[in-house]
């Protein structure tokens, strides 16, 4: 693993283990991952789907099922609300969404009687760790919010300051990212941009420092950002990447992970629990990367 995971690796079996609900758990990466996180003393698991294939899946893998809590749930939708009930009626303390669509574990999450929401928004949050940087790169939104409105990015923010403080960073930096650093009309990503930094500029978002627009170059790179001329606290240093629009920030996450070779987290964040979420393609150290993620973040919130 990149030192990063490492740490946050280490940092939750100092607090673990926290009780994680598995919504639709017969998938071997899952298996293995949530295997692994038990072992490593992170979480202790209650497996929710469909027993018989569960148990073929571990037996091939050479897992022992007897030290898990396995609920029978042969339909997704009922395992999904069943896992989100659970952390609900407070028996676990965050929710994993297994081999599921993220619509049906959101659905799930959202629902007002037994959902897990406390009137927030909720967004994804990336951790990616690339090899060519010293630090690990925060990336939201690219799962959940299709076309955020300015009021939508500020909250955008705030769930991606929770993470960072998680992880240890006290004053992250938040850059507000576009196609270009200048504000244009006709770009009218950047227009929200400068009005998001402006309710920074005046108090609306704290725990952090906000600067944009930036193009990608310039907010992570500091000779790119000094070769532009660009002199702000977050030019060339940020640590979280606020994409305009979901399209922008899934390509940004996905693109970091395949043609960068990135390690990855990724959980929701907004809901009265983090909810350990990532793609069905994702590896099994990604999944558990994101379990370790959720543990600490469970523990500030």
């Amino acid at each position: 693993m990149i030192k990063v995971f490492e740490e946050i690796a280490e940092k939750a079996k100092k607090i673990g283990p926290k009780t994680m609900a598995v919504a639709v758990c017969q998938d071997e990466d899952i298996l293995k991952s949530v295997n692994y996180a038990y072992e490593q003393g992170i979480v202790n698991p209650i497996l929710i789907g469909d027993r018989k294939a569960t148990e073929k899946i571990a037996k091939d893998l050479g897992i022992d099922l007897s030290r898990f809590e396995l609920i029978d749930v042969e339909d997704k939708k009922e395992a999904c609300k069943l896992a989100v009930k659970t952390v609900h009626d407070k028996k676990a303390d965050m929710v994993m969404k297994g081999f599921t669509d993220t619509s049906m574990i959101l659905r799930a999450v959202l629902d007002k009687e037994e959902g897990l929401m406390d009137g927030g928004l909720i967004s994804h949050v990336g951790v990616v760790a690339v090899r060519a940087f010293d630090r690990p790169f925060i990336v939201t939104d690219s799962a959940m919010n299709i076309a955020p409105g300015v009021e939508d990015k500020v909250n955008i923010i705030n769930n991606a300051v929770k993470v960072a403080h998680a992880l240890g960073i006290d004053t992250p930096k938040v850059a507000m990212i576009c196609a270009v650093e200048k504000v244009s009309k006709k770009m009218p990503a950047t227009v929200e941009a400068k009005e998001v930094v402006e309710i920074f500029e005046n108090g609306g978002i704290k725990g952090c420092i906000v600067g944009g627009p930036f193009a990608i170059d310039n907010a992570v790179s500091e000779e790119a950002a000094k070769h532009k001329g660009i002199d702000h606290p977050v030019a060339g240093n940020a640590d979280v990447l606020v994409a305009p629009d979901i399209e922008a920030g899934n390509i940004l996450n996905k693109s970091m992970e395949y043609f960068g070779q990135a390690e990855k987290a990724g959980i929701i964040m907004g809901a009265k629990t983090p909810i350990v979420l990532t793609s069905r393609a994702s590896s099994g150290e990604a999944k558990f990367n994101s379990i370790a993620l959720g543990v600490l973040v469970s523990n500030i919130i």
